[in-house]
């Protein structure tokens, strides 16, 4: 199931170098049971010392930033994270490292880095990276979130049960009004629009993403924009955003469900697909906010509930986090192979972060931190009864 780095060719040298390691680091990873220069595929081969003091100095970002210096390696990054997530490795930091977490956490605690100001940050430093990379990377829709496998045996598969599943769950009537909030590159508000006949708005904050999902929802009843969900107007029969809540920040949970509270019709469904964290945390990895996803905060079940719980009733809450895992891998092997084509267009740098970027995150929901929710609210006076929606498992 899980795709395994490809193993490097042998070096001159028979025997591997001993290499001097701070007491602390060993006792971090004998708890994982990662070894320094060992056999196994979830090992750390360093190639440069200067690794310790990084990450002791800076912790995760340290880590990251000397994986894609080339101060270490490894042959299966995913197991290797799985490994250490499992250990809760990132409450344990020391030194440095502690005190730049801490600091991490006042951050976090003290600044709106999800103003609307900032809004756009994460659309210009992740979602604009390249259009040609996702497309390479993601399925036919171009669908940048868990897929669902329970039936699936490939990722297309996968992506169009999810689609389905949510437009299902949404109880998607044909000429019902739909707001995606986050569209991506359009491949829901496309489904939604050919398969269930309803008239999408879609709102994103990438304009890369803005000018392929206009191309691709051509002469549909697609209506698509760049926009922070804050400026939103009107009213909506059915609402759905599918990975665009990591992006909203605590400081704006009460302002994003009033937001949607307003903008859904009173008999109207709302799903909101997320990725969360088993327990609550202070802050987002400084390597992830770094280099990939810019003033994102994951949240965690107790967050997301107080937040909802003065404009939403919760309908439904399903979790099937542990397909992210199998997503990302499957993400994983279609960039190697895409890597060929892309390369001259990316640098070698570029290629270690994003490999260092997916496998990390499949380690972080095979060991099960990571969980997927979708949850279905719906106004305290709505009438119908709702009935939550699973696919039947194959016979």
């Amino acid at each position: 199931m899980h795709e395994r780095l490809p193993r490097r060719a042998p070096h001159a040298e028979t025997a591997r170098p001993l290499v001097a390691v701070p007491a602390v680091v060993a006792e971090l990873l004998a708890a994982a049971d990662v070894r320094i220069n060992g056999d196994r595929p979830w090992d750390i081969q360093v190639r440069n010392p200067r690794l310790f003091d990084r990450v002791l100095r800076d912790w995760s970002l340290g880590f990251g930033e000397s994986y894609v210096d080339g101060d270490w390696d490894c042959e299966q990054l995913d197991a290797l994270f799985t490994r250490l997530l499992r250990t809760d490795i990132e409450s344990r930091a020391v030194g440095w490292g502690r005190v730049r977490l801490l600091a991490e956490n006042l951050r976090h605690r003290f600044f709106n880095l999800q103003s609307r100001r900032r809004a756009f940050q994460v659309g210009e430093q992740h979602y604009d990276a390249g259009n040609d990379l996702f497309e390479a990377m993601l399925d036919s829709r171009m669908v940048y979130s868990c897929g669902y496998w329970q039936n699936a045996q490939d990722l297309e598969q996968a992506q169009f049960d999810k689609l389905d599943m949510i437009c299902r769950k949404l109880q998607l009537r044909r000429g019902e009004s739909l707001l995606d909030i986050g569209c991506g590159w359009g491949g829901l508000a496309q489904f939604a629009a050919q398969y269930y006949g309803v008239a999408v708005t879609g709102v994103t904050v990438s304009k890369e993403q803005l000018a392929l999902a206009q191309q691709r929802c051509h002469g549909l009843p697609v209506a698509l924009k760049l926009m922070d969900y804050r400026e939103l107007q009107g009213q909506f029969d059915k609402i759905v955003s599918v990975g665009m809540f990591e992006h909203v920040g605590a400081k704006n949970y009460a302002t994003y469900f009033a937001t949607a509270e307003r903008l859904l019709a009173p008999e109207g469904l709302f799903l909101l697909h997320t990725i969360g964290l088993n327990e609550a945390s202070r802050s987002t990895d400084r390597w992830i906010d770094k280099y990939v996803f810019s003033n994102g905060k994951l949240p965690s079940p107790a967050e997301i509930s107080a937040a909802v719980e003065s404009h939403f009733l919760i309908e439904d809450w399903h979790n099937f986090g542990s397909d992210y895992d199998r997503t990302l891998m499957a993400w994983y092997q279609k960039f190697q192979q895409a890597w060929p084509a892309l390369s001259p267009h990316y640098s070698p740098r570029f290629y270690r972060m994003w490999q260092y970027y997916l496998l990390c995150c499949a380690g972080f929901f095979r060991a099960r931190q990571g969980q997927l929710w979708q949850l279905v609210l719906t106004h305290r006076h709505r009438t119908e009864v709702y009935r939550s929606v699973r696919p039947a498992s194959p016979s």
